[in-house]
């Protein structure tokens, strides 16, 4: 009963910052705590835990898990005032639940420079029942103001052991200190997992021995652990990214087996080899996935007679395309139905795929179930299994030695192509003779976006001309699903989007609803901006980004596009020999380090022309933080080229 594992994953490493003026080597309240209204590290935060502290252990007298909480937190402004609204949340099963006792608040302020304090009356606690399994407790903290700090102080305690308790280091505001303390008897082992990728400024743990008194001479030892992080920048949510949960510093445990003072052992955690086994023989996976299918009446003759394996792929495919609708469920260990679906013609997410599996398995082609957890989800745990954070579904197949990943829900995605929410960056492929595997999700093509515009100036400056656009991957997976619903709205859009230029003769290129690429073009007629002899003329119809995305001072999570992608914008201006190109846009070349990214801008002028070619490259679907400022920049160059790039042409 001395073992215990312990499994630190490290997503990624940043820099800390220097302790401040704050007291945050303890609880108790200094004058400066009060006295400082700033947080030089972070100008924008409204808040700032000064200190927290948590202690988990197991009560002798119980047997129950207790965990005693005490934070301190100063509030910089009327924004932080949320801070003093404390929710604890209480799970209970039936008879069993938990309880909170000891509950402390406290507000400090200054008052012609001496501390005033204002306590929490025990009348202001109130209880909430949130649902059948969970109890709220609310309380607020009196007398906010600027620069108050408060604290506060309760104990949890919980007869369920199976979910000892887990860590936040970070949230939506900065930290300065951050301990957790824990004592586990060696009955309990649990997988202990650190999240977030932020360095353990502490991380200690010693045996303590006979910590746990089981009665009849059998005695326990525990494993007493200091776990700590100083500086902590706060969690702010931006775009490109996954959940937050996938980056937010913290600590989670899973019991993996419990050991009884009589010697008998019980295992909670799984191995996948187990986790394959109950696999197999469910009804809602397993079972489904050896469902016969009648292909001979549900495919037509010329699918059944297609000799060709990839094409005879892709008509299945199109097959489960345009003939089930997926009704918005991600349920893959609930309610999956293959009969059901082939019946309604309406199903989850599992279902379509599993018929999709099916199909294709029976049509001779080699096919794997594979599970996954969405972006919004947040990423699966790799050290151990964890079946209840995959929601979702998809299938791969391998064909002349080429490996296509599958998902039938929605009408738009081509052959090869999965949803955008799919894009994580592993997956678990089910195998049930030879053992299901983890499979990385790379994508080998770059998505792009590509305009070329013929514009020409006449002598009673009008500008008019043609514009062709083609896009791939999932920039025209988007247009398309955008475009094929409702084709008025989209021309519409384009108008909405231009309401100074005349458009029309509107067209679509492109082969289809599931082509791999999106091409279409429309002629613009507009007038020139003039001001006196002068012409001033933006090259850009189109813009890839009006704003740049990235406004934080600092970023500690990737920075996830889910895809490489480009883009490419080609203007040719023609005009007379009535007009004269006073000034043109400056060239410009830039960067990411490492070869991470390009941007090209260069405009030429030939005779009665002038040529713009602008030119992006984001050669990775996921920067890692320490891109931040570069990418930041970057989106900063190209927001300013699109904007500001102007073209002066003098009327003679």
């Amino acid at each position: 009963m001395k073992k215990m594992t312990l499994v630190l994953v490290f997503i990624f490493s940043l820099n800390i910052y220097s302790q401040s003026d704050f007291n945050s080597k303890d609880y108790a309240v200094a004058y400066n705590d009060l006295q400082n209204n700033t947080y030089e590290k972070d100008s924008t935060a409204n808040a700032l835990v000064i200190y927290e502290y948590g202690n988990s252990y197991v009560e002798q007298q119980d047997f129950e898990l207790k965990t005693e909480i005490k934070r301190k937190i100063k509030i910089l402004n009327k924004e932080g005032f949320n801070k003093a609204n404390m929710t604890i949340y209480l799970y209970n099963n039936g008879s069993t639940k938990e309880t909170v006792k000891n509950i402390i608040a406290t507000t400090y302020n200054l008052v012609d420079n001496k501390i005033s304090t204002t306590k929490l009356d025990k009348s202001n606690i109130f209880e909430d029942k949130y649902d059948e399994n969970r109890t709220l407790i609310k309380f607020t903290l009196p007398n906010i103001k600027e620069g108050s700090v408060i604290t506060y102080s309760y104990t949890l305690s919980s007869p369920f052991m199976f979910n000892y308790k887990g860590w936040s280091f970070q949230e939506d505001v900065p930290k300065l200190y951050s301990e957790y303390n824990t004592s586990i008897p060696g009955n309990w082992h649990y997988n202990i997992k650190l999240v977030g990728g932020k360095k353990l400024s502490t991380n200690e743990s010693v045996l303590k021995n006979n910590c746990l008194d089981g009665g009849r001479g059998a005695y326990a030892d525990c494993t007493v652990s200091i776990y700590a992080m100083e500086n902590i920048p706060a969690f702010i949510e931006e775009d490109y990214m996954t959940t937050k949960n996938d980056y937010l510093a913290r600590i989670e445990y899973e019991l993996n087996t419990f050991q009884g003072f009589d010697g008998t052992v019980k295992p909670y955690a799984k191995t996948w080899e187990t986790v394959d086994k109950e696999l197999k023989t469910d009804q809602n996976i397993g079972r489904q996935l050896i469902k016969s299918v009648d292909t001979d009446v549900l495919l037509s003759s010329n699918i059944l007679e297609e000799t060709d394996t990839l094409k005879k792929a892709k008509l299945i495919y199109s097959f489960i395309q345009e003939n089930y609708t997926w009704n918005e469920e991600y349920q893959i260990f609930k309610d999956v139905s293959v009969k059901d679906l082939i019946k309604n013609k309406s199903g989850n997410v599992s279902s379509i795929n599993i018929l999709l599996h099916n199909l294709l398995q029976d049509s001779g082609i080699d096919v794997n179930p594979v599970l996954l957890s969405t972006r919004n989800n947040g990423l699966a745990t790799k050290i151990f299994p964890v079946i209840s954070e995959f929601n979702y579904l998809i299938v791969k197949t391998t064909i002349n030695n080429k490996t296509y990943l599958l998902d039938a829900t929605d009408k738009y995605l081509s052959f090869g192509e999965i949803p955008f929410r799919c894009l994580t960056e592993y997956a678990r492929v089910l195998d049930f003779k030879n053992g299901s595997d983890w499979m990385d999700i790379e994508l080998d093509n770059t998505s792009t976006v590509q305009y070329r515009v013929d514009l020409n100036l006449d002598d009673k400056q009008h500008i008019s001309g043609s514009l062709l656009a083609k896009k791939t991957g999932y920039h025209a997976l988007n247009s398309r699903k955008d475009y094929y619903p409702n084709k008025e709205a989209y021309i519409k859009k384009i108008h909405d989007k231009n309401p100074y230029k005349e458009i029309s003769n509107h067209q679509v290129l492109s082969e289809g609803e599931t082509s791999s690429d999106f091409i279409e073009s429309y002629d613009v007629e507009y007038e020139s901006t003039e001001s006196g002899d002068n012409i001033y003329l933006n090259p850009f119809l189109i813009k890839f980004f009006n704003e740049n995305p990235f406004k934080l001072q600092e970023r500690t999570y990737p920075i996830d596009f889910g895809y490489k992608d480009s883009y490419f914008y080609a203007l040719k201006l023609n005009f007379s020999d009535a007009y004269t190109i006073l000034e043109k846009p400056k060239d410009l070349v830039l960067s990411i380090p490492n070869n991470k990214g390009q941007l090209f801008f260069s405009s030429v002028a030939i005779g009665n022309s002038i040529m713009i070619s602008f030119k992006i490259n984001f050669k990775e679907a996921i920067y890692q933080p320490e891109y931040y400022p570069y990418l930041k920049e970057f989106m900063s160059k190209i927001v300013d080229i699109q904007t500001n790039s102007l073209i002066l042409i003098k009327k003679k």
